[in-house]
């Protein structure tokens, strides 16, 4: 179809349809603080920004599970240095049901007070988190032992789930979080025989000896105890290095998060002087095209025919 309009005409409508298209992208940048919306204003980038968001939540999620493992770390190790302290205590009991001062009737005595210590450490291996059973593996809702002074090592095992869990690292691969109760606290041979530092096992030992007024027995339970404290300070070690792993994760997940922000807001967010000199510039542009649009002479068809007859 042929245009009515005369090129002059066609020029002013471009201008003014240019420079009111500049001022609302540039209110619509200053208004929002984008300058990508949507896809249509800037399809180069739409993907860049997606995968960076879809990073961005990834590590947010990761984030969140290391601090949900770091609270269950915090809580392992603080049971585990009260267990160590405990050990110390059975030892110090040992010594003193040692002494030939002491007679079966103070022996006796001090079998009730390590007894008193093994359903400690029964109540330790049972600790919870968040309603979780932190030492229980990967069947953390419920407990792992129960006391049981039938038994040689003086309890019951509830279950025998492994733990399994691995927490993942932001900054690439897994690493594990925790062991069981029987790993820490009962520690078994391969054919499943009593290990010489099983933690309830030694500590059971020496409350037998007492109770048996067995002075040998004492003795032998006491280097038990030493054993088995040796184990359980491996254990608090290995929570001691779980929680640093996951500081140092912490740590990398918020440089990267800040990171994955600072990268975003560059292809995202609105440069505010740009938007607000191009609104200046396209305001200025649409004033000029109406004020020279004005200023042209305007002729009828009279003008032409009062032209000609004059």
């Amino acid at each position: 179809m042929i245009s009515s309009l005369s090129p002059q005409s066609q020029m002013f409508l471009a201008d003014v349809a240019g420079a009111q298209q500049r001022i609302a992208v540039a209110n619509r940048q200053l208004s929002s603080g984008l300058k990508v919306q949507v896809a249509s204003d800037e399809p180069d980038v739409v993907g860049t920004l997606l995968q960076l968001r879809a990073n961005l939540q990834k590590n947010s999620q990761l984030t969140s599970n290391l601090g949900l493992a770091k609270t269950d770390a915090d809580v392992a190790e603080a049971s585990l240095s009260s267990a160590t302290q405990l050990m110390d205590t059975a030892l110090s009991l040992a010594a003193q049901g040692a002494t030939a001062t002491t007679n079966a009737s103070g022996r006796q005595a001090i079998a009730g007070q390590v007894q008193g210590i093994l359903e400690q450490m029964v109540g330790y291996s049972n600790t919870q988190s968040g309603g979780r059973y932190v030492f229980s593996g990967d069947a953390d809702t419920s407990p792992a032992y129960q006391l049981d002074l039938s038994q040689a090592n003086g309890v019951d095992q509830l279950n025998t789930a492994a733990a399994t869990r691995h927490v993942e690292n932001p900054a690439g691969g897994s690493f594990p979080v925790s062991q069981t109760a029987q790993q820490i606290f009962d520690d078994r041979n391969p054919d499943g025989s009593l290990a010489s530092d099983n933690v309830f096992a030694a500590v059971n030992g020496l409350r037998v000896a007492l109770l048996n007024n067995d002075t040998n027995g004492i003795t032998a339970a006491t280097t038990s105890l030493k054993t088995a404290s040796d184990h359980l300070n491996l254990s608090l070690a290995y929570y001691g290095t779980v929680q640093n792993r996951i500081q140092d994760a912490t740590t990398w997940a918020g440089n990267y998060d800040v990171q994955l922000q600072t990268q975003i807001g560059q292809l995202q967010d609105a440069d505010v002087a740009a938007a607000s000199l191009e609104l200046s510039q396209g305001t200025t542009q649409l004033q000029a095209a109406f004020a020279s649009e004005a200023r042209l002479p305007r002729y009828t068809l009279f003008d032409f025919l009062s032209s000609a007859n004059g």
